[in-house]
């Protein structure tokens, strides 16, 4: 008897702070059944990186698995894009401001 596919998603990793555990957003556009106006929604999935290669701004292709802990159901497939410059900038702009205070 077949149980059917695994589902999977494709999102953006949003924290990388866990061991060989990522959190990624995932974007759905929908439309209103009635309105017809674009509706956005975000859902957080917690997902297991057992290499840890992933990092914040990368675009990930996550896959439904067995339960790896009481919040964790994804697996990372694969990383689809490395991390975009933006993130990377904003990261760069966020360890200065710390490093300010530090000196002061």
């Amino acid at each position: 008897m077949s149980r059917g596919k695994f589902q999977s998603r494709v999102g953006t990793v949003i924290s990388d702070k866990m061991d060989k555990t990522v959190i990624v957003d995932v974007i759905q556009i929908k439309k209103h059944k009635r309105y017809q106006k674009s509706i956005k929604r975000n859902s957080k999935f917690v997902a297991h990186d057992e290499s840890g290669q992933c990092k914040i701004g990368d675009k990930v292709l996550i896959l439904e698995g067995k339960p790896y802990s009481k919040t964790k159901r994804w697996k990372v497939s694969k990383i689809l894009e490395q991390n975009s410059p933006l993130v990377a900038e904003a990261e760069i702009a966020e360890a200065q401001i710390t490093e300010a205070e530090i000196t002061e």
